[in-house]
């Protein structure tokens, strides 16, 4: 190198990188990346900051023009990578894109080494920005750049997998290269698409990409997809990985743990094809096809073909989402299409949507689901398969879970058909199997109870279908949610389900194994794959290849080992399994030739030939060498069934030679005793030949024989199945009866533990018995008879309705074979246990039991009638059903039945009460063991029957005792009998009868250690005060020493107190006892009594265990005997303390543990009441908490009392602790005493009423928590608390809105007790009534209210009509349109009761049904709803006016009081249309109110004709019809932009421009409403969405031309002082969305530069309106407005040119510029004696200061200037006759004041004070017209007036208007206040007037208000002005200025500053001299403010400073 380069090297070094990597010398840049690389090297820290300095550097050096440079740079690139972390990957796109335009084309090692960059760019997680680059290169237009871009995503693929490298995109690229041109090209894309194929699998690639290849190419792939086998795992970690291994193994060094291996096993990732597919449209071709008429068609054909279109369709791999309802519910009728072709199609169809919706289809699974499992009873194997597949598809493709489905597969599992109940199960055991863990673990507690209940099915099926789902949980979870239901089976199904849960649980244990070797073998396999991983190229994956095979046979020993240990465990696991596989006992075909090609090794030609031949002898020879060689064979079971399909075949079964059968017979039977298993498909074989045989005498006893072999090998049940079908076909008579005598004998040998004994009593019945032969007859009798030897007398109840003649013949032969039960014990066994036909899980009898849920259903309603007569023969009903099952009954059903039954147990009619025992001592009976289980502890509330003091009901429970031990074993009936005998109600009677029961019966118990718990109660006994009790207990006791003897009954006494254990000890002769009593005695407790009545309580409540409970906290606080006593002493020291402690509450934390959205009601759970009683103890005082927990029930209505006291001082409290009473009243709820709950249901109303005061809502939890179980409960039996209840519910509303309270009372129409669902119904008509039928959405759940019109119960069906009958009066006839699908005989009820209520309201003069809609409106209004409610959805009002969200903000006006007012229908006229319609766009509904719209623009169209009477009707109406349009204004935009057309939007600008165009209209507009509106349409205006809607651009255009409309003829005072007012920041909450682009102050500016420019229009004609405004309440905004900002910030902002604040300016310069002085006059409503002065006050006096200097003040002008101007100097004389006119109209406002009765007072007093400021007035003048009452009334009452005047009673709140001045007595200097007054020019009426001085009375009340709160001194004037002489001199003088007359008065009044009437040295502004400097220049409004300062003066109520 010469020695400039090396300087020129030297120099560049020192320049910054970015210019040394861009400098002009390519040495300098080569040197530059060389340092670079060198420098990325050296850097250890990965958020090093020169990383990110040289990050993007590195996009222009590879892309160096100069190669070796480039490749330098790429090398610098790589150690960049090597060094950054993930944050690097920002850079990774521009990079990328430079490598592919410049590198993939250049050297081999620039392309190895882009390669190797874009490898580490997927390494730092930048794959996507990866596969984007890759999609650019794939396209260039050069061969050679574009197969090392394929070679690096395959590398990429197969090192880092699909985990990392989504395979989608490549998916998507692969098709066009499949045709490119360049042969290497496709080579390499062959070898991407076969590495596709390792990860995600063959078949999802196939079917993506092999429809999208030519032929030639899909056999070149075929033929390479042979070669490709094993499962792909990643060997390359993206850096953070690498960082957390790294981690890892830093932890395993120190702690010695070996963690890295296990972190080394990754489980591959399952690619789902689902996501690598595009959605398929098929709805558009489906509607083309003609689905819709095809499946209408008539012709079965048609309908398949039609519904095999859509399956066709549906075969999608995904489907596009739409709405598939309407299909879903055409397939779900086409299911239960009566052809079987149609449904199989359908069912397919539904299975093929499923699976290409998935998610999308979860409704309509939903909807199919119960069809689909009602549709499993079908035998069809067709369309068996069809629901098999479809039921798994929906589940496996996620369309629901269990969970979602348990109602559904509750109903499945009672379905009478046992084919659905098995199938259900076996689909739900898959379902178990393919979900995850987390999901079972969920859903165990539902479906385990489902399983223990079917496993006492009667059916075989049905309970090998439960053990499999119990196994699939175990398998899922483990054993531990199945352990407790293991302890209720039998030994036989416990070691059943044991033995399957083991063999699963071996299975998990194996197949767990595998996945270790494997990951060992991919750690092998992955040095491999590193060593070669920039060499692999994707070409080298086709065939011939070397590095791929090498690898590929590295990971082929890898699987092949695991598959090895897989079949080795799979074939130990068989060995061990109790349950074997299902075997296939149909044999196929199978020709001899085939027969004696496979068994040419076991038998000889020569034989088979000879077994051929027609020579008997030949036969009879070689069927004898044959049986020698077949004894001679030591191993049988290869060559078993071969053989005797031989024998089949040859002689064959046709054989006439008796010899040689007889020999064909015997091999049969040797092969079948001698193999180890042998195949049911040679019984089946064998089966019909050997029949036959039997039949003939010659053969008879070998076929038996073979028969015997044949039950031995496979088990009787499927031989006797088998033989069923054979004879009863078989035309030969002797086949039956042969048959059946040999099965005599088989049950003799075999018992009846493996047969199916309905299948066998029915064969008996209907064949053999039927038969017309004597001798079938005969051997069936037999049969009975030995059946009877085995299950007793109870086969008799089967075979009842037999003839006579056979039933006597049946006696003598039970006679014969006597029942002997389990001590017959079999003579022979069976070598292989034939599970599927055993019924060793069934009853020890194995007679069968039938279901009778079915039967049993729909007497449950029957047995709560209120009919006596009806609850009776229900009861006979029951016993019916029971004796027609044979008293052989199934548990399934039951648990409802005894629920319905021990209602019955408390009957008011004793007779009723004795039949009910009667039964359910025949049903314990019929049940047997499973009645323990299903009669959810009846036996209680049996028991209490023995508490009667009638013997005969004592005698029937005795009687119903004696069948239930027969039942059930005494052991279980215990824990009842010792609840009953600590019970006093039971009575001394009762408890003597039930020891008389107990002694008979305790000697039978089969463990009498059971018995010994009784001990205790009947020691207690031996102290009865009855002698008979205690004579029974002691003989019972007597009883149990002689059994268990007398130790260890000793034992079990030693506990109890001394009294009674010496008399235990004395009665009974227990010495044992007698050694300890001292002892004894030593342990007598005085507390002994309570915790035992506690416990005896607590037992007695059950499962809940509340009792208990409740007892607990005075046990713990030492409060026993005495706790009374102690809680007084605590209760004085707590009334210190605070009732409630919130200071570490937690209300979310607990919240957070209820589920929310809970409607239905479960019984509190142990864990939640342990938890209520620790929230309860921390958050409550300790007396309340104590008494609140006390078992005794006043105890804990003291607290509820204390709790009253302090609820209404305690509301925030109460609020932060609602969810712990809620939790506690639902205690009471749940407890039986009447008094408890009457005072909790007071407190409840009071508590609400404080919540609604606070205004505060339930939240989600708090209505989970109460609102299920007040529903529930609604239905009590006491009247009194139904009606409370019901109250309370309806309280809701005020604190929990009615949609979301709605659904809760709905679920009470579903509750089990009668009562509850009338309550809700009756509510739902209460919701319907008062609220109207679109709140909540009342109208979709009508039909849940119709469905109950079909009920038994007839009060339920009444209740249910006059709901519906409410709902009728509202909607009309429209009402059929909600109710569904309803019977005709519903249909005909409710038309009756329509008719009837049509009626009523007619008799009532309510009007029609349907009419009532308005009166509806205006109900939900009365409620307190919102008039633009939609979807129930009640909103909140704000009366202050304050800011609401934009989502559910109400408008604050006066105009809601009027609406809260219920009106008058209007009559039937023109008018009552457009009132209706506008009822209807009250509600608030889009769509809806264009109707409504549509009236109210006629309307406005008639209202434009000045003749027209509509006009007068809609300006009364015209605030309320502005108010709802412009809450339909956001609501009609929100709907338009959520996709749905801009038409409401429409109509909604439309009608408030109509409006708005008639002047009288928008001026009856309140400014509240206007505010609104302005307020709305201004935010639409700015909105960038607006633009982008449906004729965007017209509706931005319509809101301006609106906008301009609303500022020419609304109010114009309104519109000043709303556009004022928004010139303030606007709440970010009224902003219709977020608008990310845009911060909240440039949005504020936008809308603030919008009112301004609103105010400028307004302003530009402030000159020509300046007398339609009210100037007082323009200046009262302005000065708010000034107020508000501060000095500080008018300062600031000045400086700043804010647009608002110059706005507010302006407009106040304008209004100066106007009136001149005169403006001073208008301060009305200003606080101008305040101090700091306000700012405005400033303002004007500084603008009248410049308008004065540059001669601007506006002179008077010739069109009444002279009412408002000042005495310009161009007009001296002002107009008089305009005086004069202003009066006379002022006057016409105070008489129009009088007569009304609100304001004849305020007008009396103005009319005194004119007559007293214009004495010379002659009032009555005005008066001529009027009647001689009313001027004597005005005499009358200015007297009154006058007297109250000189008494100094003057009311200083009334307003003291400035009338205007006479024509006798002109004063130009002083103008009226346009206040009272109108310009002559303009348009005004009376009313107008009358409510302008209404407003201004109150607003005087308001600033008189405010002036008594500032009593400062004010320095306005020179006298003293606190003072009243200092008023009443500055009234004389302001008086004489009015009165006189000045020379001089053209002179202008001067401006008076800051209070200071010397006018700049006493001259005037115009130069002349000024002539009255001693009385300031002042209007009249000065004189009526000095009048009324001087007034409250007088009356005391402001003191003189």
């Amino acid at each position: 190198m010469s020695t400039e380069d090396e300087k020129l090297l030297k120099e560049a070094k020192k320049l910054p990188w970015d210019e040394r990597l861009q400098h002009k010398n390519w040495k300098v840049r080569n040197d530059a990346n060389i340092d670079l690389a060198a420098l990325c090297d050296s850097i250890t820290d990965p958020k090093d900051a020169r990383l990110r300095e040289f990050g993007p550097l590195f996009k222009k050096t590879v892309a160096d023009s100069n190669a070796p440079v480039q490749e330098k740079a790429l090398d610098a690139l790589l150690a960049f990578q090597r060094a950054a972390d993930a944050d690097a990957s920002r850079y990774a796109k521009e990079v990328c894109d430079a490598i592919v335009a410049k590198c993939l084309t250049g050297r081999p090692k620039t392309v190895e080494k882009a390669q190797a960059a874009f490898l580490l760019w997927v390494e730092l997680e930048a794959a996507e920005v990866f596969l984007e680059s890759m999609e650019k290169a794939v396209k260039n237009k050069v061969a050679k750049a574009v197969v090392p871009a394929i070679d690096v995503m395959f590398q990429a693929l197969s090192e880092f997998g699909t985990k990392v490298v989504p395979p989608k995109k490549i998916l998507k690229m692969l098709p066009e290269l499949f045709d490119h041109p360049d042969q290497n090209v496709r080579a390499s894309s062959k070898g991407l698409t076969l590495e596709l194929c390792r990860w995600i699998g063959k078949e999802p690639v196939k079917s993506i990409l092999f429809e999208k290849m030519r032929d030639t190419m899909k056999k070149e792939l075929e033929a390479e997809l042979a070669n490709v086998s094993g499962i792909a795992k990643p060997t390359r970690k993206i850096r953070s990985e690498q960082e957390k291994e790294l981690e890892e193994e830093a932890v395993a060094e120190t702690t010695g743990a070996n963690t890295s291996e296990e972190a080394v096993a990754d489980v591959p990732v399952e690619i789902d094809e689902y996501d690598l597919v595009d959605p398929v449209d098929i709805l558009t071709p489906l509607e083309k096809s003609g689905f819709w008429d095809g499946v209408k068609a008539t012709k079965w054909s048609e309908r398949r073909d039609a519904v095999a279109e859509l399956t066709k369709l549906a075969s999608a791999k995904k489907i596009a989402p739409g709405d598939f309802h309407e299909i879903c519910r055409t397939l779900k009728k086409l299911i239960t299409d009566v052809n079987l072709a149609v449904s199989v199609e359908a069912t397919q169809a539904i299975g093929n949507l499923a699976r290409g919706l998935r998610a999308h289809f979860s409704g309509n699974a939903r909807m199919l689901l119960p069809v689909l499992l009602e549709k499993l009873k079908e035998k069809k194997p067709t369309m068996t398969e069809a629901l098999s597949q479809t039921l798994q598809a929906m589940h496996k493709s996620g369309c629901f879970t269990l969970i979602d489905v348990i109602e559904d597969v509750r109903v499945a599992v009672k379905n009478k058909v046992p084919l659905v109940r098995s199938l259900t199960l076996t689909w739900v055991a898959f379902c178990i199997e393919t979900s995850n863990k987390a999901t079972v673990l969920k859903l165990h507690k539902e479906y385990v109870p489902i399983c223990m209940e079917c496993l006492n099915d009667g059916t075989p099926e049905v309970r090998d279908a439960s053990f499999s789902v119990l196994t699939a949980i175990a398998k899922m979870v483990g054993m531990k949610p199945l352990e407790r239901s293991l302890e209720k089976l039998d030994d036989v199904r416990k070691k059943k389900l044991s033995d399957m849960i083991g063999s699963a649980s071996e299975t998990v244990l194996s197949s767990g194994t595998a996945p270790i070797t494997t990951s060992g073998a991919a750690t092998s396999a992955r040095g491999t794959a590193d060593s070669l991983s920039m060499k692999r190229s994707a070409a080298s994956m086709l065939s011939g290849k070397k590095p791929v095979q090498a690898a590929a046979a590295t990971k082929k020993s890898g699987t092949s080992k695991s598959t090895a240990a897989k079949k080795t465990d799979g074939g130990s696991q068989s060995k061990a399994s109790a349950a074997p596989e299902i075997e296939d006992v149909e044999p196929a075909e199978m020709s001899l030739e085939e027969i004696e090609e496979r068994i040419s090794s076991v038998v000889k030609a020569e034989t088979i030939s000879q077994l051929k031949s027609t020579v008997w002898k030949e036969r009879l020879e070689a069927i004898s060498m044959l049986k020698q060689e077949v004894e001679s064979l030591t191993e049988l079971d290869k060559s078993a069934e071969l053989l005797i399909r031989l024998l089949c075949a040859v002689p064959g079964w046709s054989e006439k030679n008796v010899q040689v059968q007889q020999q064909v017979i015997e091999v049969i039977t040797h092969i079948s005793s001698t193999v180890n298993k042998f195949p049911k498909r040679c019984v089946v074989l064998c089966l019909l030949g050997i029949s036959e045989r039997v039949a003939d005498i010659k053969t008879r006893a070998h076929a038996m024989k073979c028969l015997t072999a044949f039950c031995e090998a496979v088990g009787p049940g499927f031989v006797f199945d088998r033989l069923y079908k054979i004879m009863k076909e078989h035309k030969n008579p002797k086949v039956l009866s042969e048959g059946i005598l040999w099965m005599v004998s088989a049950v003799e040998d075999f018992g009846i533990s493996n047969l199916k004994l309905k299948d066998m009593i029915d064969f008996c019945k209907d064949i053999g018995l039927q038969s017309s032969a004597a001798a079938t007859r005969n051997a069936t009798i037999k049969l009975i008879g030995m059946l009877h030897k085995f299950v007793g007398p109870d086969i008799k109840g089967f075979l009842s309705d037999v003839k006579p003649a056979l039933l006597s013949a049946l006696d003598a032969e039970y006679e014969k074979n006597p029942f002997e039960g389990a001590a017959v014990a079999p003579k022979r066994t069976v070598r292989v246990m034939d599970t599927s036909s055993s019924t060793s899980a069934g009853p020890s009898d194995g007679l069968p039991r039938e279901d009778i849920s079915a039967k049993i259903t729909p007497l449950l309603k029957n047995l709560a009638s209120p009919d006596w007569k009806v609850r009776l023969e229900s009861i006979d009903a029951v016993n019916k059903i029971v004796e027609e099952a044979h008293k052989r009954i199934q548990p399934t059903g039951t648990v409802e039945l005894f629920t319905a039954l021990r209602g019955r147990l408390y009957d008011s009619n004793k007779n009723l009460v004795m039949a009910t025992l009667s039964t359910i001592g025949g049903l314990a009976y019929a049940m047997g063991p499973s009645v323990e289980k299903s009669s959810k502890g009846i036996l209680a509330d049996v028991l209490k029957c023995l508490g009667d003091n009638k013997k005969h009901m004592r005698e029937c429970t005795l009687t119903a005792l004696d069948s239930w031990v027969a039942a059930a074993q005494l052991d279980k009936m215990v824990p009842y009998i010792i609840v009953t005998l600590g019970d006093q109600k039971t009575g001394s009677e009762g408890r003597k009868d039930l020891f008389d029961w107990l002694s008979k019966h305790v000697s039978k118990m089969g463990d009498p250690s059971e018995a010994l718990p009784l001990l205790k109660p009947s020691a207690s006994s031996l102290m009865d005060k009855s002698s008979e009790v205690r004579k029974a207990a002691e003989s019972f006791m007597n009883e149990i020493v002689k059994i268990c003897g007398q130790e260890v009954v000793g034992r079990n006494l030693k506990d109890l107190p001394s009294p009674t254990l010496a008399i235990v000890a004395e009665r009974l002769k227990l010495t044992t006892i007698h050694e300890g009593y001292s002892e004894s005695v030593k342990m007598v407790t005085t507390s002994m009594s309570l915790p035992s009545k506690a416990g005896l309580k607590s037992s007695k409540h059950g499962a809940n265990d509340r009792g208990s409970n409740v007892a607990k906290p005075v046990s713990q606080r030492g409060l026993p005997a005495r706790a009374s006593v102690t809680m007084v002493s605590t209760q004085d020291h707590a009334q210190s303390q605070s009732l409630f402690n919130i200071k570490d509450s937690n209300k979310e934390e607990r919240e957070r543990r209820v589920l929310v959205r809970k409607f239905k009601f479960e019984e509190p759970r142990r864990e939640q009441i342990d938890e209520l009683k620790i929230d309860l103890f921390k958050h409550f005082r300790e007396d309340v908490s104590l008494r609140l927990w006390n078992s005794d029930f006043k105890r804990q209505i003291d607290g509820i009392e204390l709790l009253q006291k302090a609820l209404p001082s305690s509301g925030k409290e109460v609020i932060e602790l609602l969810d712990i009473l809620l939790r506690w009243f639902v205690l009471r709820f749940c407890e039986s005493n009447t008094t408890c709950l009457l005072k909790v249901l007071d407190f409840l109303p009071e508590l609400f009423d404080v919540l609604k005061d606070q205004s505060y809502m339930l939240t989600e939890a708090e209505a989970a928590i109460f609102l299920p179980c007040l529903v529930e409960k609604s239905g009590h039996n006491i009247e009194k608390v139904r009606e409370k209840m019901g109250e309370l519910i309806k309280q809701m509303v005020n604190i929990y809105s009615l949609p979301k309270l709605l659904p809760y009372t709905l679920e009470g129409l579903r509750s089990k007790n009668n009562r509850t669902r009338i309550e809700c119904v009756d509510i739902v008509g209460y919701f319907i009534d008062h609220h109207g039928t679109e709140v909540g959405g009342l109208m979709k759940n009508l039909p849940s209210v119709a469905a109950l019109t079909a009920e038994r119960d007839g009060e339920i069906r009444k209740a249910a009509l006059n709901t519906l009958a409410t709902a009728y009066k509202n909607l009309g006839d429209d009402v059929w349109r909600y109710v569904g699908k309803l019977s005709d005989a519903q249909r005909s009820m409710l038309d009756d009761r329509f008719k009837w209520k049509a009626r009523e309201m007619d008799k009532r003069r309510e009007g029609r049904p349907g009419d009532a809609r308005a009166a509806l409106r205006r109900s939900v209004r009365e409620n307190g709803s919102d008039i633009a409610e939609q979807s129930g959805e009640v909103v909140s009002r704000s009366v202050a006016g304050s800011m609401i969200s934009r989502d559910n903000f109400g408008y604050a006006d006066a105009h809601m009081d009027r609406h809260m007012i219920p009106r008058q229908m209007p009559a039937a006229t023109g008018p009552a249309d457009w009132r209706e319609a506008l009822e209807i766009v009250a509600l608030g509904l889009p769509e809806q109110s264009v109707e409504g719209m549509k009236v109210i623009c006629h309307e406005l169209t008639q209202a434009a004709d000045p003749e027209s009477m509509v006009l007068e009707d809609l300006i009364k109406e015209a605030d309320r019809l502005v108010s709802c349009l412009a809450v339909m204004v956001p609501k009609t935009f929100n709907f338009s932009l959520s996709g749905a057309s801009s038409r409401s939007c429409k109509y909604v600008l439309n009608t408030l421009m109509q409006t708005f165009q008639i002047k009288r209209l928008a001026h009856a507009v309140k400014e509240g409403t206007l505010d609104n509106l302005i307020t709305e349409l201004l935010l639409w205006l700015l909105d960038e969405r607006v633009p982008l809607m449906d004729d965007g651009s017209q509706l931005l255009k319509a809101l301006n031309v609106l906008m301009l409309k609303i500022l020419d003829n609304a109010e114009r005072t309104s519109s000043f002082v709303v556009l004022i007012n928004l010139l303030r920041p606007l709440d970010p909450s009224r902003w219709p969305s977020p608008t990310p682009t845009e911060s909240l102050a440039v949005k504020n500016q936008k809308f603030s530069d919008l009112v301004v420019k609103c105010l400028i229009k307004l302003t530009k004609v402030l000159q020509s309106t300046i007398y339609e405004v009210d100037l007082d309440r323009i200046l009262q905004s302005i000065h708010i407005y000034l107020q508000e900002l501060g000095m500080e910030e008018i300062r600031r902002r000045a400086g700043a040119d804010d647009k608002p604040l110059r706005m507010v300016k302006t407009v106040l310069h304008e209004l100066v510029k106007l009136r001149g002085t005169a403006i001073k006059g208008h301060l009305s409503m200003v606080p101008i004696d305040a101090e700091p002065q306000p700012i405005i006050l400033a303002y004007i006096d500084l603008n009248l200061q410049t308008l004065a200097a540059a001669r601007m003040l506006t002179p008077s002008g010739p069109m009444g200037q002279t009412h408002w101007g000042d005495a310009a100097s161009n007009n001296p004389n002002p107009s008089t006759h305009s005086a004069d006119a202003q009066l006379k109209q002022e006057l016409a406002a105070v008489f129009k004041k009088i007569g009304d009765k609100q304001t004849c007072t305020i007008g009396l007093y103005e009319l005194y004070r004119i007559t007293q400021l214009y004495p010379k007035v002659d009032i009555f003048a005005q008066l001529q017209n009027a009647s001689e009452a009313f001027r004597t009334y005005i005499r009358d009452g200015l007297a009154q007036v006058e007297k109250n005047a000189a008494a100094g009673r003057t009311p200083s709140s009334l307003p003291l208007s400035t009338p205007p001045p006479i024509a006798a007595i002109p004063s130009p200097k002083f103008a009226p206040s346009p206040v009272q007054t109108k310009s002559i020019g303009s348009r005004t009426d009376s009313n107008e007037d009358a409510s302008v001085e209404t407003q201004q009375a109150f607003r005087s009340q308001g600033d008189d208000a405010r002036l008594h709160s500032m009593d400062q001194p004010t320095d306005r004037y020179q006298t003293s002005a606190g003072t009243l002489d200092a008023l009443r001199e500055r009234m004389k003088s302001i008086q004489a200025a009015a009165v006189g007359h000045f020379d001089g008065a053209q002179a202008r009044p001067l401006p008076s500053m800051n209070g200071s009437n010397m006018l700049h040295g006493g001259t005037r502004l115009d130069g002349e001299p000024q002539q009255q400097s001693n009385i300031p220049p002042m209007d009249e409004r000065a004189l009526s403010g000095l009048q009324a300062r001087m007034e409250r003066l007088k009356s005391g109520s402001m003191e003189p400073l």
